[in-house]
């Protein structure tokens, strides 16, 4: 038997989910990858990105509180353009979230850990991934109160940098010439900063994940925009600042080659032990891995319960009211694909899945205008969905052709599933047309 979700998340707890979802672990290797691509103006790419993000969130927070289900984008989807769309859109997302909670468990048995202790990686992983899906089967509550002390850790690591990078800027030591400088050697200043947009929009995903929370928020209508808008423009502001003081106190060179840049202004300062930021890293990874785990489980159990994915994913443990059915088969998937080695290749095509899945967003907010929906829920106006639709055809175009092959794979296997749930829709109502 199918059994609602517990409405257990306040305004707070959401704020903080979507916080921690976007701040995650990418922040950490964000800012030389930027260096690298746009040069020392760091903050124009992450800036660009905070405004092109902020469009597609203007579209959630309006489907979110229309239509608070756990199926999220794919129920959004479904609902515009039918099953066969949803189960396309569901399965980009889902494959986007699965590969990623994969990525991260492989991240935490890396470097960062090995700088505390040295274990081996496959036991690593099989005991992070298992104690994260014990955690979220135990409760949505437990899951995010667990969230907000992790947000707090991650939050005060990043408030930690831009002090440190505020003493340098007081002794003197920094250059804020380099803000100015936009462009590299092989790219003009809009290709470069196009370039630095795509890794910064990739920092401010994660808000699209708590959408499938909207079943489990209390009032959605009314907390969900605040939760959504209120966490973007914290980390936007934090970036922005982590952005300035990086490229102001740090040469761009050493900026861009580092695997580590937020390390290289804990040198420049000094005070403050290099092993602190190995342990806020850590601490990033799980915390977005719990995250993206919530996300795909309820994914999972939205979809099977819109009848896009097998019946059983939608099973709720009694008592308890989690779908640990799904919960169980998203973390199973994901111990595979961070045992295989094959993470890091399939994690560069998450930003081109993601696209396709805010591109049918952006869409259905405009095919849906004319749906009622619930009562007094939040609107946009008409322009945002269509910028946002612009802002994916924009970032399209600079993704590279080496990550579309690969991507089409995953897209491929979602337009067949599609395939497979129109043919069985079709059988189940032979007079509808």
């Amino acid at each position: 038997m199918v059994t609602s979700l517990n409405r257990a998340v306040s305004t707070p707890l959401l704020y903080f989910f979507i916080l921690g979802d976007i701040l995650g672990a990418g922040v950490y290797v964000l800012v030389g990858s930027v260096a690298a691509e746009s040069g020392g103006a760091v903050w124009l790419p992450l800036l660009t990105a905070l405004v092109l993000a902020a469009l597609t969130a203007g579209s959630y927070a309006e489907l979110a509180t229309k239509y608070p289900k756990a199926g999220g984008s794919a129920h959004y989807a479904t609902k515009a353009f039918g099953a066969a769309a949803g189960s396309l859109v569901g399965f980009c997302m889902l494959a986007a979230g699965v590969v990623s909670v994969g990525a991260l468990a492989r991240a935490f048995a890396g470097d960062y850990l090995r700088a505390l202790v040295t274990l081996p990686t496959i036991a690593v992983v099989v005991v992070f991934l298992a104690a994260l899906a014990l955690l979220n089967i135990r409760g949505i509550k437990e899951s995010l109160g667990a969230n907000v002390v992790a947000t707090l850790i991650e939050l005060g690591g990043l408030l930690l940098i831009i002090g440190l990078g505020a003493s340098v800027v007081l002794r003197g030591d920094a250059d804020f010439g380099r803000l100015a400088e936009v462009g590299t050697e092989e790219r003009g200043v809009i290709t470069a900063t196009l370039a630095g947009t795509v890794l910064a929009y990739y920092s401010f995903v994660g808000f699209e994940t708590s959408v499938n929370l909207a079943e489990e928020v209390k009032e959605p209508r009314r907390s969900y925009p605040r939760a959504l808008f209120g966490a973007l423009f914290t980390a936007g502001v934090v970036y922005l600042l982590i952005g300035v003081v990086t490229s102001a106190t740090v040469p761009t060179d050493q900026l861009a080659s580092s695997s580590g840049p937020l390390l290289e202004v804990v040198r420049l300062a000094g005070g403050v032990p290099e092993w602190l930021f190995g342990l806020v890293a850590l601490v990033a990874v799980a915390n977005g891995a719990l995250l993206t785990g919530i996300m795909s489980s309820r994914l999972a159990y939205g979809m099977a319960r819109d009848g896009l994915l097998p019946p059983v994913l939608a099973r709720v443990l009694p008592g308890r009211r989690t779908p640990w059915v799904a919960v169980l088969v998203t973390s199973a998937v994901s111990l595979v694909l961070a045992l295989t080695g094959e993470v890091a290749s399939l994690a560069e095509t998450l930003v081109l899945l993601l696209l396709v899945v805010f591109t049918a967003v952006n869409a259905a907010v405009l095919v849906l205008r004319r749906d009622e929906g619930e009562a007094d829920h939040f609107r946009v106006p008409v322009v945002v969905p269509w910028l946002g639709l612009a802002s994916c055809l924009l970032l399209f175009t600079r993704i590279d052709g080496s990550v579309w092959l690969r991507g089409l794979v995953l897209i491929g296997l979602g337009v067949l599933l599609a395939v497979v749930n129109a043919v069985r829709t079709r059988r189940t109502r032979p007079g509808e047309r």
